[in-house]
């Protein structure tokens, strides 16, 4: 399983959408429905997942599926 697998597998899980509306542009709050109580447990359990730490700061910026990925990729996360 992919880094990219991984934060899908958590998204669906903690979201309770499916696998296809998870496309890398999706926001979390317009398409997948999320709002501010959910995207903060979801990135409670991608900290917990992947060993991170995101601050707030980092927090704000993370509005789509894409910018997750593109926050652990810097951070040289990986999941295999």
């Amino acid at each position: 399983m992919t880094l990219e697998e991984k934060v899908l597998e958590i998204i669906v899980e903690q979201l309770e959408v499916t696998r296809e509306e998870c496309v890398p542009e999706a926001f979390f709050i317009d398409d997948l429905g999320a709002d501010s109580l959910d995207l903060a447990e979801l990135l409670l359990e991608m900290e917990d997942t992947f060993d991170v730490e995101i601050s707030t700061e980092e927090l704000k910026k993370i509005r789509k599926i894409q910018d997750v990925i593109d926050f652990l990729k810097a951070r040289n996360v990986t999941w295999d």
